[in-house]
């Protein structure tokens, strides 16, 4: 007889070991107390139990579940929806590339083939020595400094293959590595936790946080009617203080011969039938 094994994790999920269930059930308390209905902090809580072991583990849906009185079956079905909330064990350092389609064609395919590669490993899959892990991202919410690679969803703008191949290169080295904007980098478990909601308590790293860049506030200032600096005119739309320049109508003008709304169509005057007797009648003249 051919045993089939189907990968699936044991049921019930254990527990937490005691000391452990009891610090985040302290931590869940608090997180869920933020909201008015305690199902609402699902997602809080999916990215605690993260911190803990580094992805969402059977164990961490069965804790998630106990906490807000759900099944594990709703609570997997959030946590498998969004991609954020890892299914197997993270690196140290999360690298996601983004392959959507303008990081995509500027050089994010490429980045992304090749850091594979150069690590060893494939999509979701994390080194040996657990330092990186990487993936690929539909988006990074940074197309204008495409290609963008994430570490830790810390953004590093404007990559190419070889800056790439450094950059995960320094984090397994231990080198510092700074994003290009936003606080320095701090490891997956850390970062996951400060998703949950709780601050981030490393000296000065509040204070890092960056705002977006030129190319992001240019599409902003320009939806505000501003003018950009060096390019006297640029607006493309009126500010909202400001009257329209024109009235527009606010229904399109028939055209001639058309009815206007609310008057009645004009039917054609019906011709009625003749019969043949008729039509003869009515020919002009006749055989001899």
């Amino acid at each position: 007889m051919t045993n089939v094994e189907l990968g699936l994790p044991a049921l019930p999920a254990p527990p937490y070991p005691e000391e452990v269930r009891a610090r985040l059930a302290a931590d869940a308390a608090e997180l869920i107390g933020r909201y008015p209905q305690a199902r609402s902090a699902l997602l809080p809580l999916l990215h605690l139990v993260q911190a803990e072991e580094g992805f969402v583990s059977p164990t961490g849906i069965r804790f998630c579940a106990e906490q807000l009185d759900l099944t594990t079956a709703e609570v997997t079905a959030v946590a498998t929806f969004y991609t954020m909330y890892r299914r197997r064990p993270a690196g140290k350092y999360h690298v996601g590339v983004c392959t959507n389609t303008l990081c995509a064609v500027l050089g994010g395919d490429q980045i992304f083939a090749e850091l594979q590669q150069h690590l060893g490993i494939g999509n979701n899959a994390t080194t040996e020595d657990g330092q990186i892990s990487i993936e690929h991202i539909e988006c990074n919410a940074a197309c204008d400094y495409a290609p963008v690679v994430m570490v830790n969803w810390e953004f590093f703008d404007d990559q190419t293959p070889e800056s790439a191949r450094q950059l995960v290169d320094d984090l397994r080295a231990g080198r510092e590595v700074r994003p290009t904007r936003g606080a320095r980098l701090c490891g997956f478990r850390e970062t996951a936790r400060i998703l949950a909601g709780f601050p981030d308590e490393r000296p000065g790293a509040n204070d890092e946080s960056g705002a977006g860049g030129a190319p992001s506030l240019a599409g902003l200032r320009l939806a505000r009617g501003e003018a950009l600096p060096g390019t006297p005119g640029a607006k493309v739309v009126s500010p909202r203080h400001e009257e329209p320049l024109h009235e527009e109508p606010l229904h399109d003008e028939p055209h001639q011969g058309e009815p206007h709304q609310g008057e009645p169509l004009q039917e054609e005057p019906r011709h009625e039938e003749r019969g043949p007797e008729a039509k003869a009648d009515g020919q002009e003249g006749t055989e001899a």
